[in-house]
């Protein structure tokens, strides 16, 4: 290959290192690099450095990229991302993701050996139990090629889930997860991952860039970025756009529009909480109304810039923060306190003000709540156990209690699926 003149070539100079070297050899190389990584990590379904060389491959031709320093350093890039994926691979089956600059990740895909088993219903909502999906029709549906999921939300067709991963030291990943359980990575690497109620729309959040897009059959479409803090957070979409904590450890949040540039981080500095939406758009959220008073239920006016409505507080409501306002805006489900213990309670939106009655739902929550209808809701308790709450018994006077679900694996909780 005839080099170009010094300045104008993409060869990236580190002195001291040899970078003519021939693809072959780089070739040979990565398998060896990653037979001995397999050898002693567990036996994988698919060939990661065959599926790295084919990617490396493909993005040489597409782009016809010249010099090979530049292929070393994609290849070199390739190879630590296998390894990061590697670890927080599941035994029993590998799904290898290389993605590229376009954003377009290109997947080996896990074969499910046997189909989906059935057997008795568990709940009317679907649970994630280890590492499958039981579903409200019975189905016992297996993930392959995924790591540690947090959430599930079903796709409202009936055709699958859209997963988010826990966080790891490469981030968090999305997974399409079709219906007989096989994935694609949709997103990779992210700080935080949000998906609206339909599972329409993702934001997700990494390093100082906020970004959203669409989810249409499977891909990413019309992707807007914003520049925001870096302690940032995206929470959920709220009426089209996404609700922002502009920091962790203080009071204030921001409704992102999805425009692009800088994020307006508006002048909410009050706001502790927030829940949800009622249908005329008002938020409900969590206050601290001056230093050293406790924390109150409120509305929030997002065309005030999430200005508190009328009155300023409601309900006092210490508690851990977790909590969903019911499909219709009635009820708010909530961490808090009854007669001295921590309890999920059952707010009545009608009217919030002091005098608006909380009443003891069932134990704390420790996962996310989900409303399977305006009047039910399921969450897991830090036993473990799934609670339903159904709002007609709770308002007369019985609260929820857990019940313990079979096959669920020692020091595991089930995670409520959220849609569908």
């Amino acid at each position: 290959m005839k080099r170009k003149p010094a300045g104008h070539d993409n060869q990236i100079r580190f002195p001291g290192h040899l970078l003519d070297v021939p693809p072959t050899e780089l070739e040979a190389a990565l398998r060896q690099m990653m037979s001995r990584r397999a050898a002693m990590a567990r036996a994988t379904a698919v060939d990661p450095a065959g599926a790295a060389i084919r990617r490396a491959r493909r993005i040489q031709r597409r782009r016809a990229l010249t010099g090979s320093g530049l292929a070393l350093v994609t290849i070199a890039i390739v190879g630590v991302g296998i390894l990061q994926l590697l670890d927080n691979l599941p035994p029993g089956g590998a799904t290898v993701v290389i993605g590229d600059p376009d954003h377009r990740p290109l997947v080996d895909r896990a074969v499910p050996s046997s189909g989906p088993e059935t057997g008795p219903a568990l709940a009317e909502v679907d649970l994630l139990i280890g590492g499958s999906i039981a579903t409200a029709q019975g189905r016992w549906v297996p993930l392959l090629g995924t790591g540690e999921v947090e959430r599930v939300h079903r796709l409202a067709d009936g055709g699958g889930w859209l997963a988010v991963g826990a966080p790891t030291v490469a981030g968090r990943f999305l997974w399409v997860v079709a219906a007989d359980g096989t994935t694609q990575v949709l997103l990779a690497g992210a700080d935080e991952i949000v998906l609206d109620g339909e599972g329409r729309q993702v934001a997700w959040k990494q390093g100082t860039v906020l970004a959203a897009a669409g989810i249409v059959d499977g891909e990413l479409a019309d992707t807007v970025e914003a520049e925001a803090p870096a302690e940032a957070v995206p929470l959920r979409f709220v009426d089209g756009a996404v609700l922002v904590r502009l920091a962790p450890d203080h009071p204030g949040h921001v409704l992102w529009s999805l425009r692009p540039g800088p994020l307006e981080q508006g002048v909410d500095r009050a706001s502790t909480q927030i829940f949800g939406a009622l249908p005329d758009g008002r938020l409900v959220g969590q206050i601290t109304p001056g230093a050293g008073l406790p924390a109150c239920l409120t509305l929030l006016d997002p065309d005030q810039a999430l200005a508190p409505s009328r009155p300023d507080c409601g309900p006092e409501l210490p508690g851990s923060g977790r909590g969903a306002v019911s499909p219709d805006g009635r009820w708010l489900l909530v961490n808090g306190h009854s007669e001295g213990e921590d309890s999920a309670l059952l707010v009545d939106l009608t009217t919030l003000d002091p005098s608006t009655e909380v009443r003891p739902a069932g134990p704390p929550m420790s996962g996310t709540v989900v409303w399977r209808a305006p009047d039910t809701a399921y969450y897991t308790d830090v036993t473990g156990g799934l609670v339903r709450v159904a709002v007609d018994r709770v308002t007369a006077g019985g609260p929820a209690t857990p019940t313990a679900l079979p096959d669920v694996p020692a020091g595991e909780s089930p995670v409520v699926v959220s849609g569908g």
